[in-house]
């Protein structure tokens, strides 16, 4: 049994769901289950859908429509104008964003986000699963939302894992024998029957959650790029595919910020000895990357670029030292306010920590730690993460840069850094 996920770029258009059914109709194997995310940039569409229902704008009707005729346009063009059933099922989907729009927003707004940005993944696998049975590849559409079950925290849902394996075990492996399984990412369900949603780009970490509860063979995840590279190739002209890297060195660039996985994909796999492959729906003929538990080291340096980066560097008012009471209490400011730390480094009398530039956290963040500490920041800044550096791979970064903050490891280096002043 094998697991393949395809991601919105695999299928942004009639061309990629045509070729995602080509690559499933080469698939002999045996048993498939697909996880397939929202189609192209649908999600970031429902996202601004979303915002403009909550600030109870005039535009939320309008981007909803364009939603809807992105999808209907591309059934159109794969199934002619037919009477396929498909065209029914999107209309009911997209009805209960409609009945939601009707009413005003006096919900959660991670409740209403989750419910609203969710009916892509819906949407997108109901055409894909109706135009495999339309090329005669016997689908079966499967809702996840009755499957990978969560807490109640809405945009990032906390899996009951022990559930979720009981319902996945109990229908899941019976259904495979007779089709293939066509199911969502990024989106689970509550005990109350609400939709969740398990981080952005959580359906690498869907698939890995089918793939642990079904003792799947491996785990496919189909990538507009040849596997997994050194470097984002945003940011350099050369970049270099790694054939194989081990689980660790796979957690570790994703914790830094390697785009290419999502950082809790591994581990579910980790648990069981699954092997994750990243290939490309572009050459699916290509071997990609095995990522495995084999521990060789990379063979290549890796960078990883995190821009939009605020340093906040942290004091005690009375120039105390820095001791294990103030941390703790730093870092339950940090978990209270959900902002997530890239980097850090503790001196004597400070305290200092890269993360994301995102505003509105970081102004309440840093009113609250102003309350018990002084309190410096600088933003628009750089994080570069070299994995398995040099001093040769850290010159080649910090090019007309300033340096502010630089951390070392056996195997890492980060440094955040701005441009020079001209």
């Amino acid at each position: 049994m094998d697991i393949f996920k395809f991601g919105g770029a695999s299928v942004k258009d009639v061309e990629g769901v045509k070729n995602l059914a080509n690559i499933v109709s080469d698939y002999k194997k045996g048993e498939l289950l697909i996880v397939v995310s929202a189609m192209g940039k649908m999600t970031n569409k429902l996202e601004e859908l979303t915002q403009a229902y909550l600030l109870k704008s005039d535009t939320a009707h309008s981007i909803f429509d364009e939603v809807k005729h992105f999808h209907f346009n591309l059934i159109d063009e794969l199934f002619k104008g037919t009477n396929n059933s498909v065209y029914d099922d999107v209309a009911n989907t997209f009805v209960e964003i409609d009945w939601l729009l009707e009413d005003e927003p006096d919900n959660d707004p991670d409740y209403i986000y989750d419910q609203i940005v969710s009916i892509g993944e819906v949407v997108s696998t109901k055409i894909v699963a109706a135009w495999l049975n339309e090329t005669n590849i016997k689908a079966l559409w499967v809702d996840a939302r009755n499957y990978i079950q969560t807490d109640n925290t809405y945009r990032e849902g906390k899996v009951d894992w022990d559930k979720t394996n009981q319902l996945i075990q109990r229908d899941l492996v019976g259904l495979l024998h007779q089709n293939i399984i066509v199911t969502q990412g990024f989106i689970g369900g509550t005990s109350e029957n609400y939709t969740t949603t398990l981080g952005r780009e959580g359906s690498d970490y869907s698939a890995a959650i089918f793939a642990s509860c079904l003792n799947a063979t491996a785990l496919t995840i189909w990538k507009d790029v040849p596997g997994v590279l050194n470097a984002d190739p945003k940011w350099f002209d050369e970049t270099e595919k790694i054939p194989q890297l081990s689980y660790h060195d796979a957690i570790e660039l994703t914790y830094y910020g390697a785009t290419v996985i999502h950082p809790k994909t591994i581990k579910p796999l980790q648990n069981k000895g699954i092997p994750l492959f990243v290939r490309s729906f572009l050459q699916p003929e290509g071997s990609g990357t095995a990522i495995t538990k084999e521990s060789n080291p990379l063979p290549i340096p890796s960078f990883i670029f995190k821009i939009n980066q605020a340093l906040i560097s942290i004091f005690p008012k009375d120039y105390s030292f820095i001791i294990e009471e103030n941390l703790s209490k730093i870092f339950e400011l940090f978990h209270q306010h959900k902002m997530k730390i890239n980097t850090m480094l503790n001196s004597a009398i400070s305290f200092s920590v890269s993360v994301d530039d995102n505003e509105e956290k970081i102004s309440k963040l840093i009113a609250a730690l102003s309350t018990q500490f002084t309190v410096k920041y600088n933003k628009g800044l750089e994080l570069v993460t070299i994995r398995y550096y040099n001093q040769q791979t850290i010159d080649r970064v910090i090019v007309n840069k300033d340096i502010l903050l630089e951390v070392k490891s056996r195997h890492t280096c980060q440094i955040v850094m701005k441009n020079k002043a001209l």
